[in-house]
């Protein structure tokens, strides 16, 4: 039997503003990354999803990003290895407390949108967001990008970590991930992003955008919440998924 952790980032609504369907889509998923006020959400916002996470058994991960509510923390900023740890702290602190306060469990971190992709290429700033990690709680898991700087500082730390893979994004053929401002970077047609997800989890392999075939570790795989089919897109998977005869639990250890 196969086993997949299905991750999606959520409590991304802001004061009046409402953003995914939360409470239908945690119940279908293992794992939730919840936004920690900076790109998204709000400290309320954090609460009611902690609530929703807990009612469901689902494993909670704090999601932090750039100070960055105008470009939801896609825009790339220039921060010091210092910055980037203070940030990311300071993120985790906060939803620690309400996970706390709640009587739950902190399971994971997962960064968010440009943080986290230039975490994956930058090795000084890998090191200082897993060093951020370890340091709030040294029994957390950091999901990063599949073969990325990101997992190889957790584990040069010590620090335990999950090989996240993408089911509607578009692959390089160095790995990473096509960047958003490109055409063609998030996939849009449901069968082909289900026909990719089977094949990472299945040969644990990806078609790059060139053609070619590359090797990819599949510990987690996320989906996201906030487009007008991601209900719709995360019943279907969480289904093939099962018929397929894979198993969906929370993430544990990466073994690169």
């Amino acid at each position: 039997m196969y086993t997949i952790d299905m991750n999606c980032d959520l409590g991304e609504s802001f004061g009046v503003y409402s953003l995914g369907r939360d409470q239908e889509i945690i119940p279908l998923v293992s794992s939730v990354n919840i936004a920690c006020g900076f790109h998204a959400g709000d400290p309320s916002v954090m609460r009611q999803t902690v609530a929703l996470a807990m009612k469901n058994k689902t494993a909670i991960g704090a999601h932090p990003g750039f100070f960055d509510l105008l470009g939801f923390g896609r825009r790339k900023m220039q921060v010091s290895s210092q910055e980037a740890y203070d940030l990311v702290l300071y993120q985790i602190g906060a939803l620690h407390g309400f996970v706390r306060a709640a009587g739950g469990r902190l399971h994971h971190v997962k960064p968010h949108g440009a943080l986290y992709n230039m975490a994956a290429v930058d090795e000084n700033l890998a090191r200082a967001v897993a060093e951020a990690v370890y340091d709030v709680d040294p029994t957390l898991i950091l999901y990063g990008l599949a073969g990325s700087h990101s997992l190889r500082a957790a584990q040069s730390i010590g620090l335990r970590c999950a090989a996240e893979v993408f089911a509607d994004r578009a692959y390089q053929a160095d790995g990473s991930l096509l960047p958003r401002n490109l055409p063609g970077a998030v996939l849009t047609d449901e069968a082909a992003c289900i026909r990719q997800v089977l094949m990472m989890v299945k040969t644990g392999k990806v078609q790059a955008g060139d053609g070619s075939q590359i090797g990819v570790q599949a510990d987690t795989i996320c989906i996201h919440g906030d487009g007008p089919m991601a209900l719709a897109f995360a019943q279907q998977l969480r289904l093939t998924l099962e018929q397929e005869n894979v198993q969906i639990k929370a993430a544990a250890i990466c073994q690169e």
